[in-house]
């Protein structure tokens, strides 16, 4: 069977998620990456916490934070690395702020006003809003009154690595961006920044760690096999020559022209399975790794087929 070519730990840029999270657990990490992001220093306080889940209910769907963080202030943060441009973005990030909030006042707790402030950040590997910025921050105002802001404590900032206007943010945050896309020693070396040279130099620890090299080799097999076995499953419905070619090839099979429509069969498949186990369209999206256009297409074509109204 052909194997999917795992990229060497030593190759990844922090847009990988993986190293991402193994790097901004160091606490001196976070605090020099929120710097950099909000111009001014911020401060640590308690542990950094690497895909922290949040759930409410058994029932209601739960979130899982790349890098959640507390400074000395009590302020709140969640950082998270987005490569993938979903149509659900800006409702996402609505989703995850209210989470956060969730935990952040003791039952039975009557005063509002002892809620943290908290920061939702997302770093993007493109544009969301099309206005070639590298920053783009929000803050509930009213329209009404011109800078009358609503002092609710939280603040959204959506980061662009491929901002181009770079006169209207500091020098350190655009060369902190183009880092997140080319970690290197090229890029490292040329910036002035002391919290870019140490934010390599932990970079390059990682990804020379033995033991976080073996952690990302399980992690890359968990999740190359996950998908091997959802192909696979999905295959049993489908074209005959799809399904047993697939279990033979696997991914590179998928990739050509000839396999095309098994590989839409397999999605099907699996789109169909994660309905049944009561997933929405963002979930799903997830899980398999599609964008959410993809998977909403994908239902309301199913739903025709079973003469469902959409």
């Amino acid at each position: 069977m052909a194997k999917e070519k795992m990229k060497p730990l030593r190759e990844l840029n922090l847009t990988n998620r993986f190293l991402f999270d193994q790097v901004m657990e160091d606490i001196g990490t976070q605090q020099d990456v929120l710097s950099m992001i909000l111009g001014k220093e911020i401060k640590i306080l308690s542990q950094v916490q690497a895909e922290k889940e949040h759930r409410i209910s058994p029932l209601a769907k739960s979130i899982r934070m790349d890098i959640f963080s507390i400074d000395e202030e009590q302020t709140v943060y969640n950082t998270e690395m987005q490569n993938r441009k979903n149509a659900d973005l800006a409702k996402r990030s609505r989703y995850y702020q209210s989470l956060m909030d969730t935990s952040l006042l003791k039952p039975g707790e009557i005063n509002y006003n002892l809620l943290n402030d908290s920061y939702l950040i997302m770093i993007m590997t493109f544009d969301l809003f099309g206005k070639e910025k590298y920053c783009y921050t929000f803050r509930p105002k009213c329209e009404e009154v011109e800078n009358c802001v609503l002092k609710d404590g939280t603040t959204r900032i959506f980061l662009n690595t491929k901002g181009k206007n770079g006169d209207e943010v500091s020098k350190e945050l655009a060369e902190f961006l183009t880092y997140v896309e080319n970690s290197s020693d090229q890029v490292a070396e040329a910036s002035e920044s002391p919290r870019i040279k140490r934010l390599h130099n932990r970079v390059s620890e990682v990804r020379a760690s033995e033991e976080i090299g073996v952690k990302y080799m399980q992690a890359w097999e968990e999740k190359y096999y996950d998908k091997l076995e959802a192909r696979e499953e999905g295959r049993i419905e489908g074209r005959e020559e799809g399904r047993e070619e697939g279990r033979e090839e696997g991914r590179e099979e998928g990739r050509e022209e000839g396999r095309a429509q098994g590989r839409r069969e397999i999605l099907e498949q699996q789109v169909q399975k994660k309905l049944a186990k009561g997933k929405n369209i963002s979930e799903i999206a997830e899980a398999l790794e599609e964008d959410t256009e993809t998977i909403r297409s994908m239902i309301e074509e199913l739903n025709v087929r079973r003469g469902e109204k959409v």
